[in-house]
């Protein structure tokens, strides 16, 4: 399988328990207009800790943490949003009442002394919110720098007792801007089929290799990253003013309308619809790369201190499926844009205004003071986002390691592995640590 294709199937909700750890009995949890499925470790434990899980569309009702904590002695309560598998009509707060409903049930429970939040991928963005919304209150999510301000009823969300990050992204609208591809020549839909060739990433003579690794130049990363932040502002500025003509009431449409987004990606295809140039150029240090020298969990158990450097190589698939209408081309509604997919940035790796969004897990985490970790996947193109969050957060208890060879999903990157089996120990050391640090604290 495509090392990508892992990480769709993350992205989509498409996820396959470990048979080995399965609980036998998960209780499906309505939680309208959410719902959930509560695991609880096999015997009679009474689990002390209860960690619950949820992304902003996606299925995480059968996510690989659902088993593998449980099997580790913790309540799991696997959530699906509101908004499950409809990024097109997301209203980005709403979710967060679904977080709600899923802290107070935990709380109910029997014995349940400590509630987690766990943050997989854009469940990053997610549960971040949700405890920087908790600990701070409305003034966080009403703050003038944000694009769409959240609304009154999050007043009062109860606070969780900590949060987990692993391979958690920057935010959807960074991850909205890294897929944009600044080489078009207009945001007509349909777009012209030629690309401008200074900012083409599929030409060879940009350092685009459709046979292995690409090698693109600073410059070129450069005048990138910065078209990519260009375009944004383009389609966010075009957007607002259509909205301040909704609530104006002068609009065509009372309520919404339509976002047609051409050569960005697809939110349901996830990556094996989007053209990440890091992904293509693994050398690419502005992504793939840590600043300092981290902690790194190998393979076999051990735990060194070293630079970190994503092993991830190029799926070729990428790069014409990201040119087609079906996996290439973002629909949206214009609330959904603009609440969960638009930031405002000066370029696409580290001139970001995380907290133009509150839809941003870097912005989120200057405001949260439990004690966080953060998990970064060693064979994706997170590396540095990992890092930066870090760095951001506020939290006096935090904690920052990379899982050696790890794919998004979760599990072994194979097409990354030398040797057969290099990284076949990836699950257990992630949920084997993440065991013991919940243990040390809770």
């Amino acid at each position: 399988m495509r090392l990508l294709m892992i990480a769709l199937f993350l992205l989509t909700g498409v996820f396959a328990s470990h048979a080995s750890f399965a609980q036998s009995n998960p209780r499906f949890v309505p939680l309208p207009p959410a719902m959930g499925a509560l695991y609880l470790p096999d015997g009679n434990s009474q689990p002390r800790v209860g960690v619950i899980l949820m992304h902003r569309t996606a299925n995480y009702m059968s996510h690989p943490a659902c088993t593998e904590l449980s099997a580790r002695g913790f309540a799991v309560l696997c959530m699906n949003p509101r908004f499950v598998n409809n990024e097109v009509q997301v209203n980005w707060d709403r979710i967060a009442l679904d977080v709600k409903a899923g802290v107070e049930f935990m709380r109910r429970q029997p014995g349940i002394e400590r509630v987690l939040l766990f943050g997989h991928s854009g469940g990053g963005p997610t549960m971040s919110f949700y405890q920087a919304v908790a600990e701070n209150g409305i003034a966080y999510c009403q703050d003038p720098q944000r694009i769409i301000p959240c609304s009154d009823d999050l007043r009062g969300l109860p606070r969780a007792d900590g949060v987990i990050f692993v391979d958690a992204h920057p935010g959807q609208p960074v991850m909205v801007m890294r897929a944009l591809v600044p080489a078009i020549r207009s945001e007509q839909n349909p777009p012209e089929r030629q690309l401008s060739q200074d900012l083409d990433p599929l030409l060879p003579a940009n350092g685009y290799n459709p046979h292995g690794n690409s090698h693109y130049s600073q410059d070129f990363v450069r005048r990138y990253i910065e078209g990519q932040a260009r375009r944004m502002d383009t389609i966010r500025e075009e957007a607002q003013t259509r909205w301040e003509r909704v609530r104006s009431g002068t609009y065509p449409y009372p309520d919404n309308d339509i976002v047609v987004i051409p050569r960005a990606g697809n939110p349901g295809a996830g990556p094996a619809g989007s053209i990440y140039i890091s992904q293509f150029d693994p050398s690419m240090d502005a992504f793939n790369t840590t600043r300092q020298p981290r902690k790194l969990l190998r393979n076999e158990g051990s735990i060194a201190v070293q630079p970190i450097r994503s092993v991830i190589v190029p799926d070729q698939s990428i790069a014409q499926s990201a040119l087609t209408f079906d996996f290439g081309t973002k629909i949206l509604s214009l609330r959904a844009f603009l609440t969960a997919n638009a930031v405002r940035a000066t370029d696409s790796a580290e001139g970001i205004d995380h907290c133009s969004s509150n839809n941003s897990t870097v912005c989120a985490v200057q405001a949260i003071s439990v004690p966080v970790i953060f998990v970064g996947a060693g064979g994706f193109v997170f590396i540095r986002d990992n890092e930066i969050a870090f760095e951001h957060a506020r939290s006096s208890d935090k904690d920052l390691i990379y899982i050696e060879g790890s794919n998004h999903g979760l599990g072994p990157c194979t097409p990354c592995e030398t040797t057969p089996g290099q990284y076949a120990n990836v699950t257990r050391n992630l949920f084997d640590h993440l065991r013991d640090w919940i243990n040390a604290r809770f």
